[in-house]
């Protein structure tokens, strides 16, 4: 990811532009720094995802913790700030185990 060059998954990007078509607000939460945020977009952006609302990647307060509870305390932040998270995607259970949790859970082979 290093340099900008990860592959897009048709299915994926298909489903992302069905919601994002929809109307519903997408935020990306990954566990990947913050410091590869411009590389990060680059790539999004290159293999067909854009329009998402927000980009959350772990910042160095976030490093301690483990994906699991990194991605619980994003999820918490949304909420906080009065969003209701209809879906989680994710390729990994720590990714969409633990709470808040949503509506629908998917969970794609990795």
């Amino acid at each position: 990811m290093k340099l900008s060059k990860a592959p897009g998954l048709e299915h994926t990007l298909s489903l992302f532009n069905e919601i994002k078509n929809k109307g519903v607000k997408i935020f990306l939460v990954s566990s990947r720094r913050e410091t590869l945020r411009s590389n990060t977009v680059d790539n999004l952006i290159d293999v067909g995802y854009h329009g998402w609302t927000g980009l959350q990647l772990r910042g160095l307060e976030d490093e301690h913790m483990k994906v699991q509870q990194y991605k619980c305390e994003q999820r918490k932040r949304l909420v906080n700030n009065g969003y209701r998270i209809w879906g989680i995607l994710g390729d990994q259970w720590s990714s969409i185990q633990g709470l808040p949790t949503a509506k629908r859970t998917f969970k794609w082979p990795n």
